[in-house]
């Protein structure tokens, strides 16, 4: 059987920031056709995104916004709807327990094609302070730097 090709459509920068990713899940996405062609061609901000569990049990994201497709004209979609996410009873279980846990909220990571379907990555984090922010872009600064002296090094050669 073939490997499944993955391709991102889109990525959550934000919230590798802000939150402390204790743990993460691969959901499916609820879908209408130009929903789908607008993802393909990249049209979607998960920015604002964020997910919530509703009291029937079921996953939802809201604030994620897929434009309208432009070819569409009579069943074009609202960008910002709430979508479902598809999730087994169990997993959903295990994130209604973390969420229960004073500071934590479910985010949405990454969107991506995974084969024919749209998976959405999303994590249960817990709110980073100002100073593990700065703790953060410390790191990240250090990291480029080493990696320029690398190349400067690579070059001198």
């Amino acid at each position: 059987m073939a490997e499944k090709t993955t391709r991102t459509i889109a990525n959550n920068k934000k919230a590798r920031y802000n939150y402390e990713i204790i743990d993460q899940y691969e959901a499916g996405l609820v879908l209408v056709g130009s929903e789908v062609k607008s993802l393909r061609d990249g049209a979607v901000n998960l920015k604002e995104a964020h997910c919530k569990i509703a009291e029937n049990g079921e996953l939802f994201v809201y604030q994620m916004s897929i434009s309208q497709y432009p070819f569409s004209f009579h069943s074009n979609h609202d960008p910002l709807r709430p979508r479902k996410l598809l999730l087994n009873k169990k997993e959903i279980g295990k994130i209604s327990d973390m969420m229960n846990i004073k500071g934590c909220s479910l985010i949405p990571l990454s969107l991506y094609i995974k084969g024919n379907r749209i998976k959405m990555k999303v994590g249960v984090g817990r709110g980073k302070k100002l100073y593990d922010k700065r703790q953060t872009m410390k790191e990240r600064d250090a990291k480029l730097e080493v990696n320029r002296m690398n190349k400067q090094r690579d070059y001198s050669d």
